[in-house]
């Protein structure tokens, strides 16, 4: 069997304590996020998760990542350490209006999330041509 005991033990079981109370209330899914001059790119890690159980949408600039975790231990069997948090995880970001969420993509590969939203065609870096000739004055 497993034993923690003395301070470390105790320590271990304060913190496991804290997780766990984490875990009720939704435990943060971890995220890289980076952007090139088409798009915005997300990395979320999602280890152990079905794909089946993930759930992405977006809703007036909000971006709602909604996925769970089933618990491997038999609702019969007496745990003896569970460490690892399961059951359900929301993780919800505000997106700009300079993205394209209708065009997004997602794709799930070894339990990393990965997601490409493209900007919007007004928001895409662009060269404005610059003409020869008299100089005019410019009216607003």
């Amino acid at each position: 069997m497993l034993a923690r005991t003395g301070v470390i033990g105790d320590l271990d079981r304060l913190t496991h304590q804290l997780a766990n109370g984490l875990t009720s209330t939704g435990t943060v899914i971890p995220a890289d996020a980076w952007r090139d001059d088409e798009a915005l790119y997300l990395q979320f890690d999602l280890p152990g998760m079905d794909r089946s159980s993930i759930e992405l949408t977006t809703e007036h600039h909000t971006l709602t990542l909604t996925a769970e975790r089933p618990s491997p231990i038999p609702a019969d069997a007496r745990p003896v350490l569970t460490e690892r948090p399961t059951g359900r995880f929301t993780r919800r970001l505000t997106l700009s209006d300079a993205l394209d969420t209708a065009a997004a993509e997602a794709a799930y590969e070894n339990g990393v999330l990965t997601l490409r939203i493209p900007l919007a065609a007004h928001a895409k870096p662009r060269k404005i041509a610059i003409s020869g000739g008299a100089t005019k004055q410019l009216t607003a």
